[in-house]
């Protein structure tokens, strides 16, 4: 059913897209990047032409290959994307070097947490690079800072939005960090994506 809804949205979308590039962003989980992302498209006022979010509830490596069928539709009626975005978590699951992998064969541009999305939201309110043993430990940090935090949550993006700008210095510190560190836990790519789509107009 989640597949028949993402298909008519995609369709939806064949709307006249304005002047600057057209991105399909996949995400792992069904609503809660998905919502994050909505959020921040909404407040850029980005068409949803130019912006297809997806959520897929699926593996990283299952997510890289969603990402391959919707940009061979499109590319196949004419009108592909300019960039393609997969955003998934490393948390346990087996197949995530497999999906980094596939995205770089691809050009797709991984948008990876490690070890959870919840950790880039926490970056909105803390700075910490101390390792996490799982995705239930960053999920407890983050509610030291938001008690009512629940994963489907709607409006998640503007309860943060005054915060984006610290998100993205911390994830970008952390980043480097960990990269000096010759680890990735925790980290963070979210930083990206979001520079990615603040600038997207104006290229």
């Amino acid at each position: 059913m989640g597949r028949r809804t993402q298909g008519n949205s995609l369709k939806r979308q064949k709307y006249v897209r304005d002047p600057y590039d057209k991105v399909l962003i996949v995400c792992e989980g069904e609503k809660t990047e998905p919502n994050y992302f909505n959020g921040l498209k909404n407040s850029l006022r980005l068409k949803s032409a130019n912006v297809a979010i997806v959520g897929e509830g699926a593996t990283p490596a299952k997510i890289v290959e969603r990402a391959k069928e919707l940009e061979k539709r499109e590319k196949e009626r004419g009108d592909p994307f300019d960039k393609v975005f997969c955003v998934f978590d490393k948390d346990t699951h087996s197949d995530y070097e497999t999906a980094l992998d596939h995205c770089a064969r691809k050009n797709y541009i991984a948008i990876s947490s490690v070890p959870a999305f919840e950790y880039w939201l926490l970056l909105h309110f803390h700075y910490t690079t101390s390792p996490y043993k799982d995705s239930a430990e960053v999920l407890r940090g983050l509610k030291n800072y938001m008690a009512d935090y629940e994963k489907n949550d709607t409006g998640i993006f503007k309860k943060l939005q005054d915060k984006l700008e610290t998100a993205k210095k911390n994830a970008a510190r952390s980043l480097q960090d960990r990269i000096q560190a010759k680890t990735d836990n925790p980290s963070t790519r979210v930083h990206i994506l979001v520079e990615a789509l603040q600038a997207i107009k104006k290229t």
